[in-house]
């Protein structure tokens, strides 16, 4: 299993630190999440049914024509790579670890960004380093593949250069996208993605998938995140400027100039390790890279996790 952010249980065994005591910045998820309303006890009780009207909700917010609910978007990530003959696939590099590793997994070949390829793969904004893609170079580079993988998961706060509304449609119908529930709704434990493709597509990745792979109380939820769009403003505006001044926060310990999305930051350095140590041995986490060596940095969601992450760094770097 690749190792991801938000191993909090691990991290306290293996420092020694209770959980309680721990400011978790690994995951890359909004510290404020959607206030999700008391579930109506029948919620519970039924089996999920596909027209209760998440797909159009989440079709108005995406802006896509066709559309398909997931068990988290890391449901299609292992499964599209199966539904497809063994090829070159290209990837950006670094990236979301779990793509380069299915890909690999199920017999095809991996190659460099600007290589020839069958098929490419890449996060937008990427995954750990906030580096975009603009629409037509996405276009573009889709012309020459059987399929092209967007992964979507951080572009909520800024979904302006979202390929949602074309995939699927004439002139772009080797494109998928896929997007998340879990990060700018800070609703991970939900575990619902949805994935916007050509309807033949679609219908093979929900063969796959097999009947009711979404749950009932995630569907209910996710209805009322991605109808609620006056909260979606405020989300945004509040988590632009959080990125903001982690920016500059890490700037001014003398971490060099961070990129990122409105989600997290992210450093290299060449004195990663030490620094993840550091930190996590004062009750702090972050998520730390080998290769590049380098530390990407959640949002804190308090005053005083900022506070104690501002202190920390000023007092280890």
């Amino acid at each position: 299993m690749l190792e991801h952010g938000g191993q909090l249980r691990a991290a306290a065994v293996r420092w020694s630190i209770p959980l309680a005591d721990w400011l978790d910045l690994s995951a890359g998820i909004a510290p404020w999440s959607y206030p999700v309303p008391a579930l109506p006890v029948e919620v519970w009780q039924r089996l999920p049914e596909d027209n209760d009207g998440l797909e159009t909700t989440a079709r108005d917010y995406c802006g896509a024509s066709h559309l398909l609910a997931l068990p988290g978007s890391q449901a299609a990530i292992q499964l599209l790579p199966r539904l497809f003959q063994a090829g070159r696939v290209a990837m950006p590099a670094p990236i979301y670890g779990e793509h380069p590793a299915v890909w690999q997994a199920c017999g095809h070949t991996l190659v460099g960004w600007d290589d020839p390829a069958d098929y490419a793969v890449l996060c937008n904004p990427n995954n750990p380093t906030g580096q975009r893609f603009t629409r037509d170079e996405l276009l573009e580079r889709a012309r020459a593949l059987r399929l092209l993988v967007v992964d979507e998961a951080f572009i909520d706060a800024a979904p302006g250069e979202s390929l949602a509304a074309v995939a699927g449609t004439t002139g772009a119908v080797n494109i998928i996208v896929l997007r998340s529930l879990g990060k700018f709704f800070g609703l991970a434990g939900a575990r619902l993605g949805f994935a916007s493709a050509a309807p033949a597509l679609l219908g093979r990745l929900a063969a796959a998938l097999g009947p009711w792979a979404v749950s009932h109380p995630a569907r209910w939820v996710a209805r009322h995140a991605l109808a609620d769009m006056g909260w979606q403003t405020a989300q945004r505006d509040r988590l632009q400027s959080a990125a903001l001044r982690l920016g500059a926060e890490l700037r001014a310990t003398g971490l060099g100039a961070p990129s990122g999305t409105a989600l997290f930051q992210y450093v290299a350095m060449p004195r990663a390790a030490a620094l993840y140590a550091g930190l996590a041995r004062r009750g702090i986490l972050v998520r730390h890279f080998d290769d590049p060596a380098a530390l990407r940095f959640g949002l804190p969601g308090s005053e005083a996790a900022w506070q104690r992450l501002i202190n920390t760094l000023k007092e280890i770097v």
